[in-house]
């Protein structure tokens, strides 16, 4: 998704229309600091503002997303397109997050490791989570079943070690 381009359109848009970025966040229940990000092109709205946002400015959710007016001869594929972009930037935020529980989850180890006074297997624990991320992230994807079975086999060794670690 183009950050800029949709924020151009939608700050053209919302001058169209005589709205200040104050009314506009007012409208959708949000800060002004929040438009002014997206209109600079800093980040994209949460994906539940598109639809109220698109009545707002009286244009669709494919026109927001391609940040232009989109053609009728055009809007089959220019959807399919934004749907591709969409489903990306799920699947990117997913893998963050899964980065970020692996990385709170290696530091709980290695605390409880350093009270317990013993040694540092939280490495199994961590390499077993990333994988175990890594894998479902791949089936939320492709939905290869492969994938699913890898990342639940590495979720129960990542269980199995954490409970061995924390007895021992």
């Amino acid at each position: 998704m183009d950050q800029e381009k949709i924020g151009k359109f939608i700050a053209k848009q919302r001058k169209l229309k005589d709205l200040t970025q104050e009314e506009l966040a007012e409208k959708l229940g949000i800060t002004k600091n929040a438009v002014s990000k997206w209109e600079r092109g800093l980040c994209l709205m949460d994906m539940s503002l598109l639809k109220p946002l698109s009545e707002i400015l009286e244009v669709s959710v494919n026109d927001i997303l391609s940040g232009e007016i989109i053609e009728s001869k055009d809007i089959f594929k220019k959807s399919e397109e934004n749907i591709i972009k969409l489903t990306e930037l799920i699947n990117l935020k997913s893998i963050k997050y899964g980065i970020i529980g692996m990385l709170l989850f290696s530091i709980i180890l290695m605390v409880i490791s350093i009270i317990k006074n013993i040694s540092m297997a939280s490495v199994v624990s961590m390499i077993s989570a990333y994988n175990c991320v890594t894998f479902i992230s791949r089936y939320k994807i492709g939905k290869d079943r492969i994938d699913l079975v890898t990342g639940v086999i590495f979720f129960i060794a990542v269980i199995c070690n954490t409970v061995a670690f924390i007895i021992s």
